[in-house]
């Protein structure tokens, strides 16, 4: 796909700005679920000096932290990094392109990336950058969502879309494959080509309970393609959408009116040569 890359990477810096403090209330209770395992794949323990990229509202600097690391979280929107060290003062958060990272060759033991993957213009920059920043033997490790059509809310949404709305609603610029690294090869070719070995690539599941009200409020709240694309609705259309992915969701919804989502994703990870 030819896209503008800069222009992409404005699109989703203005987005995330705008999303930083809503984000933070939709994303806790799924987001975070996922981070214990990318940080056991980048081998995170007390005493390493840890970078979080594309942080957001700071969890996964902030799980580093609780392990006793010392742990720095970078995010490119500075709403989310004010977020973030509002919400978890014992790590440390700068400004910062996962791209162009702001810190010299070789400073960290570890450099995570928690679902962040999908939403860089130039995803092998930001691998071979945090292979630049790695000491020799650190571990890198990422992880992405598995493709719409198997995670519950991405699928119930494009669903409602397709059926209600305007997929091409314009407004929104050209981008990168949302979920190319949902492809396990592809993960570890962009790995093998910055320079990483013992490469491993592995399914995990996040499991979120939710109620089908609050997982439609987080439409509202969303990842800022899926927003935009909600936003660039006519009202009726928007409306509708949200009333498809409602009773999707309440068909779904087990007793007490509760879903019990397992959302899988990919996880991968590679070493820095010595």
């Amino acid at each position: 796909m030819s896209f503008d890359a800069d222009a992409f990477k404005a699109f989703e810096r203005e987005g995330w700005n705008r999303q930083a403090a809503g984000y933070r209330a939709v994303s806790w209770d799924s987001t975070r679920l996922g981070l214990g395992p990318v940080l056991d794949a980048a081998g995170v323990e007390a005493g390493m000096e840890v970078l979080d990229v594309a942080t957001g509202p700071g969890y996964g600097a902030a799980l580093a932290a609780g392990r006793g690391a010392r742990s720095t979280g970078v995010d490119f929107a500075a709403a989310m990094v004010e977020e973030a060290r509002r919400n978890f003062p014992e790590a440390g958060f700068r400004e910062g392109d996962a791209e162009a990272l702001p810190f010299g060759d070789g400073r960290f033991d570890a450099v995570t990336c928690s679902f962040g993957m999908l939403h860089f213009a130039r995803p092998e920059r930001a691998v071979a950058e945090a292979f630049r920043v790695l000491r020799p033997g650190g571990r890198h490790a990422f992880s992405a969502w598995c493709a719409a059509d198997r995670v519950a809310h991405f699928g119930m949404f494009r669903r409602a879309v397709a059926a209600h709305g305007d997929p091409h609603a314009g407004g929104i610029p050209e981008g990168p494959e949302m979920f190319r690294f949902s492809d396990p090869e592809e993960c570890a070719c962009v790995l093998k080509a910055a320079g990483f070995r013992d490469i491993r690539v592995e399914e995990m599941a996040v499991h979120r309970r939710v109620t089908p009200e609050a997982l439609v409020e987080g439409l509202r709240h969303a990842t800022v393609r899926s927003r935009a694309l909600l936003d660039a609705q006519t009202p009726e259309a928007r409306a509708a959408i949200e009333a498809s992915v409602l009773a999707e969701a309440r068909a779904m919804a087990g007793s007490g009116g509760i879903l019990d989502l397992s959302l899988p994703a990919v996880l991968a990870s590679g070493t820095k040569p010595r």
